[in-house]
């Protein structure tokens, strides 16, 4: 195998990863757009997903990185860092909305419902959600990539377990912007959208990023990443699933997601 195929092989693998959340995305736009227990189940489930692979896979990538370059007392202080300033800068990007357009301040008289500012609610937490996982998909398919390229043997089991992890997030892109904009179409769209930045994260690193990735780089990303993911997950996605379902719907939504999680990474130790 050459190295034009060598590149090639290792792009195939990238894009089979990451355009997996349209998989997730046709799972979820199977159900009714009428039942909101499934909507407070998935976005529930949506969430577990994304605190536990935050927590318990990003973040720990984060701080093995930054280790290595870094030591281990400073290496930690700089991945907890980069994990809050990833906090930070959703927390800062959600004060910048503007009020009458921020899904989280409700402009209704009480005891009325207020439907469109419910799907707009809806909608930023799909948009929301969307933005996140394609900036965890970068660089996680840049990691995907140059595994690849450095040994194909390992390269496959490493596609698939992003591929499954890929899975549930296109559900958490696609049921929210479904249920908001009642176009099944669009919903997938973004959803299938939202992948493509994993095999665009490794054309990139093929083309410019190449000389210049490092330990350093990989651990502020991944930390930064992880903290947008925990902020997206508590403030908008758990609080939407408990609004359109009983409690105990979308708890059980959230350890089913972290469940599934949990087994992804299991299988592939």
């Amino acid at each position: 195998m050459n190295i034009d195929n060598n590149v090639l092989y290792a792009l195939s693998l990238t894009l089979f990863a990451g355009l997996s959340t349209g998989v997730g995305s046709l799972i979820a736009l199977f159900s009714k757009k009428t039942n909101p227990k499934f909507l407070s189940f998935s976005l529930g489930f949506s969430a577990g997903v994304m605190i536990y692979v935050s927590m318990v896979e990003i973040l720990v990538k984060s701080k093995e990185a930054l280790v290595v370059e870094y030591g281990l007392k400073t290496g930690s202080w700089a991945s907890v860092i980069s994990f809050f300033a990833g906090i930070a800068v959703i927390g800062i990007i959600d004060k910048l909305v503007p009020e009458e357009d921020n899904p989280h301040e409700f402009h209704h008289e009480e005891g009325q419902k207020c439907v469109p500012c419910e799907k707009a609610k809806l909608l930023r937490s799909g948009l929301f959600t969307a933005l996140a996982i394609a900036i965890h998909n970068f660089p996680e398919g840049i990691a995907t990539f140059v595994a690849a390229l450095a040994d194909p043997t390992i390269a496959i089991p490493v596609a698939v377990a992003v591929a499954i992890h890929n899975i549930p997030e296109g559900i958490a892109v696609s049921v929210p912007v479904h249920y908001a904009t009642g176009s099944r179409r669009k919903a997938f769209w973004y959803s299938f959208l939202s992948g493509l930045s994993e095999p665009i994260g490794a054309i990139l690193a093929y083309l410019v990023l190449m000389p210049f990735l490092n330990n350093v780089l990989f651990g502020v990303i991944f930390g930064i990443v992880a903290g947008i993911m925990v902020y997206i997950s508590l403030d908008e996605l758990l609080p939407t699933a408990r609004e359109y379902g009983e409690h105990h719907i979308s708890m059980s939504g959230l350890v089913a997601g972290m469940a599934l999680m949990a087994v992804s990474l299991l299988l592939f130790i």
